[in-house]
């Protein structure tokens, strides 16, 4: 598996600041989805699961004046993922204690849901939080595009229609698609690489 990239350094510095609300707004932005997606994968009802996300957050905002970023130390992604880990088995655990399994459907179901023996959950977690970084960065860039070049990108490179049929429906020569994609890619990739600090 390719090595996604390392959360922007910058935005980490930023964060140690409580009353940055642009660095806080871009942090929950690219990560609360990412843990209540973690969340919910494990069997955690909506409440639970944005219940638990609230908790990661604030521990994260709790231990923000003292983070150090060290990449040597680790990837802050890494740490995140340790957190939220630990406060999902905590409220599975405190679950557990409370209520005596009875044997019905959805509990067996949400015990299978569980990952298995081996299977490395920060691996799902990495693509996850890829696709949220992309959804974020598309969403930042999509207003400096004409609506015509984001459906052009959007329909051959995310929904994978054929460039001949997508310039047929949106007017276009198939050499425009091509362009148009490649255009908004680069931009992508661009914003991107700033929110990774690259």
């Amino acid at each position: 598996m390719e090595e996604s990239p390392a959360t922007r350094a910058s935005l980490l510095l930023r964060i140690k600041d409580r009353q940055d609300a642009d660095a806080w707004r871009q942090f929950v932005q690219v990560y609360a989805a990412l843990i209540y997606g973690f969340a919910r994968k494990r069997g955690l009802q909506d409440a639970d699961a944005a219940d638990l996300m609230q908790d990661v957050l604030r521990a994260v905002a709790n231990a923000s004046a003292r983070l150090e970023y060290d990449p040597a130390r680790g990837s802050f992604r890494s740490w995140l993922f340790t957190v939220t880990r630990n406060k999902l088995y905590n409220f599975l655990d405190g679950r557990r204690r409370q209520v005596l399994g009875s044997g019905r459907s959805d509990e067996q179901q949400r015990l299978e849901e569980q990952a298995a023996p081996g299977e490395d959950p920060a691996d799902g977690w990495d693509r996850e939080y890829e696709r949220r970084l992309f959804a974020w960065a598309a969403e930042q860039v999509r207003g400096e595009f004409e609506e015509r070049t984001w459906q052009a990108f959007w329909r051959t490179a995310v929904e994978g229609e054929g460039a001949r049929e997508v310039g047929a429906t949106l007017g276009m020569s198939v050499g425009a698609v091509y362009v148009a994609k490649s255009r908004v890619l680069a931009r992508l990739k661009e914003q991107i690489r700033q929110a990774e600090g690259d």
